[in-house]
């Protein structure tokens, strides 16, 4: 359990920072990174919320603030 809890915490915090990256200076190539990262912490946020790491309203509010950061940074 704590191993996924870990890892959900580094993808998140690795997302936040490709994404200020791309607010500093966006370019094709950032961008792809904030998508991967994304997509990345996506995946294990789902996985811990099927493994009953997370509950499914935890896992929902934390891809709700990945995209936030994402929407907020492009504003």
């Amino acid at each position: 359990n704590k191993s996924h809890k870990s890892a959900v915490r580094t993808l998140m915090k690795k997302y936040f920072l490709a994404v200020d990256k791309h607010k500093a200076a966006p370019s094709a190539e950032t961008e792809a990174e904030v998508q991967k990262s994304m997509s990345a912490a996506y995946q294990k946020i789902d996985k811990a919320v099927q493994k009953g790491v997370l509950h499914r309203n935890n896992g929902a509010n934390k891809k709700s603030r990945l995209a936030a950061a994402l929407k907020k940074a492009a504003a």
